[in-house]
């Protein structure tokens, strides 16, 4: 078998693209083309089921993939257990989406986590959140026992090796690194405010080439912080994807403030919500406006919506907001990527197709 015809067999079964991403690129991944072809990206996350039933995760895939550009598979956030994000990962590659394996430091120790992102890349995953996690104690579980053998630096340094010098940690070689697009998590909107760009420029060191921020809800801390970051020239050297998401109600508001680490929400905001004769969808038009004034802010590269378990929602949001006026029917979500690869492989079994009429006519 000719290269070229192993290259198109084994992307018509789904294997991962075996040459070397192009130029200037960490991965093969759609959200990498977009980011670095300029394009304002949108990704979501998805709640993993309680469930081993992957329907559960297809039926919630399919609405996002109509309006965003990678989805995260979230990994026991919370410290509560769901779905493993390599088990949903697995699921979405086979559907020809983009999704984001997040890898928390809790739960795995370094030689497990070096070996989940090697089945994660071999399975066709190209983006890698970096997280430290939540300590048990805030989860359903507070019994199990933390492991944190690495932190979310030390992770980005260790993937880094592995993808750039192919080696483990260990030093021992590989045989073939993940193609994988590196990111980390960033709080803006907890004090002390000055450390904060300090602190990202710290996990760009380490290997971060984007960032997803925890929830906006205040637009003048986000413009102080991407100042700063600008100062820096942090916006230059990684891709800032800021996170927002629609509040329930101001009750809803009070709790997570007050139950939930790292997430700031005003008193405007609350009070907005109690005076609202329709709390939900009050809390779906703040989050559209913040959309739209974040996708004017200087050095952001995109948003990223977090609503539990409210898919729906989130498709109404991203297309009420505009953020993808102007791209081309290709761009739009991870459908258009969908189309692509179907294209792509149509394109595919006809010229396999020719090739093995050529045979057959040589035989006869």
């Amino acid at each position: 078998m000719s290269q070229d015809e192993g290259e198109v067999r084994e992307d018509l079964f789904g294997y991962a693209s075996p040459g070397p991403p192009p130029p200037g690129y960490s991965s093969h991944g759609w959200l990498e083309h977009l980011l670095r072809s300029g394009v304002f990206a949108v990704t979501a996350e998805l709640n993993p089921p309680d469930s081993a039933d992957p329907y559960e995760v297809y039926e919630r895939a399919a609405v996002l993939a109509e309006v965003v550009d990678a989805i995260n598979a979230t990994d026991a956030s919370g410290a509560n257990v769901h779905m493993s994000s390599v088990g949903i990962c697995a699921l979405l590659t086979r559907d020809d989406l983009a999704p984001v394996l997040q890898v928390s430091c809790r739960d795995r120790n370094r030689i497990a986590i070096q070996g989940d992102v090697l089945g994660a890349a071999a399975m066709g995953v190209c983006n890698v959140l970096c997280l430290t996690g939540d300590g048990v104690g805030v989860g359903d579980q507070p019994e199990a026992k933390p492991v944190f053998d690495l932190d979310c630096m030390s992770l980005l340094s260790t993937i880094r090796m592995m993808r750039d010098e192919g080696r483990f940690l260990s030093g021992r070689p590989l045989t073939e690194p993940p193609k994988v697009f590196l990111g980390a998590a960033a709080n803006p909107f907890v004090p002390p405010y000055d450390f904060r760009p300090l602190r990202l420029a710290k996990k760009i060191e380490a290997g971060a080439q984007f960032v997803q921020t925890n929830y906006c809800f205040d637009l003048p801390i986000l413009k102080d912080y991407m100042a700063r970051v600008r100062d820096l020239g942090l916006d230059e050297t990684c891709f800032i994807l800021v996170g927002v998401g629609p509040l329930a109600s101001a009750r809803a508001a009070r709790w997570i403030r007050s139950r939930v680490p790292g997430i700031h929400i005003p008193d405007a905001v609350v009070e907005r919500l109690e005076r609202a004769g329709d709390p939900r969808l009050e809390g779906k038009k703040l989050c559209i406006e913040l959309i739209q004034e974040i996708r004017e802010m200087p050095g952001v590269a995109g948003v990223h919506i977090m609503a539990y378990r409210q898919e729906e929602m989130v498709a109404d949001i991203v297309a009420e907001s505009g953020v993808l006026e102007g791209r081309t029917e290709a761009q739009i979500g991870l459908a258009g990527l969908r189309r692509q690869q179907a294209r792509k492989r149509r394109t595919m079994l006809e010229i396999l197709g020719r090739r093995f009429r050529r045979t057959e006519d040589r035989d006869s």
